[in-house]
């Protein structure tokens, strides 16, 4: 069995690394799904772990329809995760109908392999409205991994179609079960699924050490992120400031 531990800090990759994890996915901002995480960050957490060190490429929250812009951002941060150390990448695109990108997705693989990455298409998959047509895509273009909770909100749920998955992949492509994975259940998931990869937050709440809050302040958005919609800059909004600053 390979434990894959999701982090974003790295103090999460020394947890990882003191816990026996053979594997982690970096992330930033998993409160969205997970973005890629900056330079910094990579290489602190390559300093830190020495086992397999994993990269979000996602240039943004909200969904996996990425523009040719978007997916240039993308190869770039394939390119920079190798440069820190990365072993290898994790990333998803999909067409506004939910099928599986293969053109992007076989664009960033290529990179990836390119340049001797692992990789991992990540729980876009669950977002596919056809899972056992999206897996036979992803094995068409070889991509290695994907991480997926059977469709379902956590991987528990998702048990039978994870064991079904794993079943049409025939060791063509690897299964990683992922999606609420606690140590209580790990067990159970395995037995009933078969996989022999699994991936968790392994997390717990942090409590902040600052002593000072200020009253009625906060720099958290209010509205929890969403799939289908996100915040982005507007031209038009710009120019009403600019305009309304030098008194147009």
């Amino acid at each position: 069995m390979l434990l894959e531990v999701c982090i974003d800090s790295a103090h999460g990759a020394a947890a990882a690394q003191a816990g026996g994890a053979q594997r982690v996915e970096l992330c930033s901002a998993l409160v969205e799904g997970g973005i890629s995480p900056s330079a910094g960050l990579v290489k602190a957490c390559r300093a830190a772990f020495s086992g397999a060190l994993m990269v979000m490429v996602r240039p943004r929250g909200g969904d996996f329809l990425f523009s040719e812009e978007e997916q240039q951002v993308m190869l770039e941060d394939i390119r920079q995760a190798k440069a820190l150390g990365a072993d290898g990448v994790v990333f998803g695109a999909l067409r506004a109908d939910g099928t599986v990108d293969a053109s992007a997705t076989e664009r960033l693989w290529s990179q990836a392999k390119q340049l001797g990455l692992d990789a991992t298409f990540h729980r876009a998959f669950d977002m596919t409205p056809d899972l056992p047509q999206a897996l036979d895509t992803l094995v068409r273009l070889g991509i290695p991994r994907v991480l997926t909770s059977g469709g379902e909100p956590t991987a528990l749920q998702g048990a039978g179609t994870l064991a079904a998955l794993c079943t049409q992949a025939a060791g063509r492509i690897r299964v990683l079960a992922g999606g609420g994975v606690a140590p209580d259940m790990a067990a159970e998931l395995v037995r009933l699924t078969g996989v022999t990869e699994i991936h968790s937050a392994a997390k717990r709440r942090h409590a902040s050490a600052m002593t000072y809050r200020r009253p009625g302040m906060s720099m958290c958005s209010p509205h929890p992120p969403k799939d289908y919609e996100w915040n982005t800059t507007d031209a038009d909004t710009v120019r009403a400031l600019l305009n309304a600053v030098k008194g147009g």
